[in-house]
């Protein structure tokens, strides 16, 4: 279960609902005057809302001329030579190459980079997981991967509203001595069908100082 935190500022508080629909009924009447020792005051009922997470958008580009390529045997060759006969391996277009444009090859890795001269060339090869290397009558068979290009786009805050619970703002001009009191007579207010009220499961009011809750989704 995850928990979701939210910040309650001071002279403020949260009550959460039996049934949402009190909390739906509430909130769109706005304002409520309550009498909190023996004074009026008003306050405004809003929705909670909750940061419940971010959405990321990821641009995924595949090359039309690139190839990589891993598990080259370590052969006894120089290094150019190696080149070369990875850039003729794919030069033949009757296995789905064509012209080389330019081959980087690092031996420590096992690893190179083909790039074709004509755009597209690559396409033939993005389904293509394995591809056959001939090398003095042997044959190896090299592991083939597209050349892609990934960006983040754009980033969104999820953002969800609790549907039970309300959040009361501007109660002030009370003495705050006896915060729980206070508390109690938020309750009793709002337990009242009356005055639009409900079964209330939970309450927190805090008066001089700021504090987390969670809420659990």
């Amino acid at each position: 279960m995850t928990k979701i935190p939210f910040r309650l500022n001071q002279n403020q508080a949260l009550i959460t609902f039996e049934d949402e629909e009190v909390a739906q009924r509430l909130m769109k009447m706005g304002k409520h005057t309550l009498i909190l020792n023996k004074k009026p005051v008003d306050v405004r009922v809003i929705p909670v809302t909750l940061e419940m997470g971010i959405r990321l958008e990821l641009h995924l580009t595949i090359s039309g001329k690139k190839i990589n390529i891993s598990e080259i045997p370590d052969l006894s060759i120089p290094d150019d030579w190696m080149r070369d006969k990875l850039e003729l391996n794919f030069y033949k277009a009757e296995k789905g190459g064509g012209e080389v444009e330019d081959v980087k090859y690092d031996r420590e890795s096992r690893t190179a980079v083909i790039t074709f001269l004509k755009p597209g060339a690559a396409q033939s090869f993005v389904r293509c997981t394995e591809f056959p290397f001939l090398v003095n009558r042997r044959c190896f068979w090299l592991s083939v991967s597209p050349d892609t290009n990934e960006h983040l786009g754009k980033c969104q805050v999820y953002h969800g509203v609790s549907k039970k619970t309300i959040l009361l703002q501007g109660i002030q001009g009370i003495d705050d001595d006896d915060e729980e009191s206070i508390q109690d007579m938020i309750e009793i207010h709002f337990q009242r069908p009356s005055n639009g009220g409900g079964e209330i499961e939970t309450i927190k009011y805090v008066s001089n100082r700021a504090t987390w809750v969670c809420f659990e989704e």
